[in-house]
């Protein structure tokens, strides 16, 4: 279906690439939609293969399960008992940790920022807004522009956040700032700024003993390096490698993380991204960027001004009558 396009030529009817299977960049070409055959693979329930592959989303229930899962996640991490005597005393070993590494840097970043108040203030805000703005945002964009390549990616999210419940279970740790005998600020409090669920009239809403590992690096990372594998233009993909690395820099100034923490979350995005390769079989932007809808089209083709398959025409456009008898049946 829509391999070749016949033409007219004086008389003669030949027949051509069609635009779709010649002039289409790979990316966008409707690459297979089922996953690599393995033996396995073709034993599985047929119900079991259609799940596996790429699909097109819909929007509604997107929108359902993103704030189902948000709202679950919410209500689990809050529900880990506050074990605060464990947690403090993680909280200890993992700064005793550090300094015997020679890398125990968080106090003296969050006192050298907090000194400009300009600054630990956007932090505190940057803090508090960026780690849900910027998520929704690449996955709106991945809804937009890559509907294949999406349930493979926010697979991934899914599947870091879940395992990050279970750090939360097994390691309770106190943030830096609520250490004892620690010389941390906390910059939400000492600025009276709204950065933080668990400071000032928030602390009661959400578990103050769950930093570890942290999502605030899990989520920036998977929007990072999203940003990086799929877009196009150069000072995007920058910036996708250049947000997680800042947000790890305000986790650590203000106060909320040890960069270790950091390296839980990354942990768990490992884990994520494993989840997802063994799904569907290949890495999220590997996946073919269009999927066909339920009518066998492929989405999108407008929003990437691809020409349209030769068995497909515009409805928009009059029929040529000097070429409309040369086309085969």
């Amino acid at each position: 279906m829509g391999e070749t396009q016949v033409t007219s030529h004086e008389g003669r009817s030949t027949a051509d690439p069609s635009p779709i299977a010649a002039g289409a960049a790979p990316e966008t070409a409707p690459a297979p939609t089922t996953p690599p055959a393995s033996g396995k693979t073709g034993r599985l329930p047929a119900r079991l293969r259609s799940l596996r592959m790429p699909r097109r989303p819909r929007l509604w229930f997107e929108i359902l399960l993103i704030a189902v899962s948000y709202w679950l996640y919410s209500l689990v991490r809050n529900a880990v008992p506050e074990q605060k005597a464990q947690a403090l005393r993680n909280a200890d070993w993992i700064w005793s940790a550090e300094k015997s590494l020679g890398l125990a840097f968080e106090e003296t970043v969050n006192h050298a920022v907090n000194s400009v108040t300009w600054l630990i203030v956007s932090m505190n805000y940057y803090y508090a807004t960026l780690h849900f703005v910027v998520t929704i945002g690449v996955l709106v964009w991945l809804f937009r522009r890559h509907p294949g390549r999406y349930a493979a990616t926010r697979l991934v999210l899914f599947a870091t956040t879940a395992v990050a419940l279970l750090g939360y279970y097994l390691y309770p740790l106190a943030p830096p700032r609520l250490m004892n005998g620690a010389n941390f600020i906390d910059t939400v409090l000492l600025h009276e700024t709204w950065g933080s669920m668990a400071s000032g009239n928030f602390k009661n809403m959400s578990n103050q003993y769950a930093a570890m590992p942290s999502m605030h690096i899990g989520w920036s990372l998977w929007c990072g390096l999203t940003i990086f594998a799929l877009a196009s233009a150069p000072w995007a993909r920058i910036l996708g490698l250049l947000y997680p690395t800042l947000t790890l820099v305000v986790i650590v100034a203000t106060a909320n993380h040890f960069w270790l923490d950091a390296v839980g979350g990354m942990a768990c995005l490992a884990f994520g991204y494993a989840v997802s390769r063994v799904w569907y079989g290949s890495l999220p932007h590997r996946l073919p960027k269009w999927v066909p809808d339920r009518r066998g089209r492929l989405t999108g083709l407008r929003a990437a001004r691809l020409p349209r398959p030769a068995s497909e025409p515009d409805p928009q456009r009059e029929p040529d009558p000097e070429t409309a008898g040369s086309r085969r049946p």
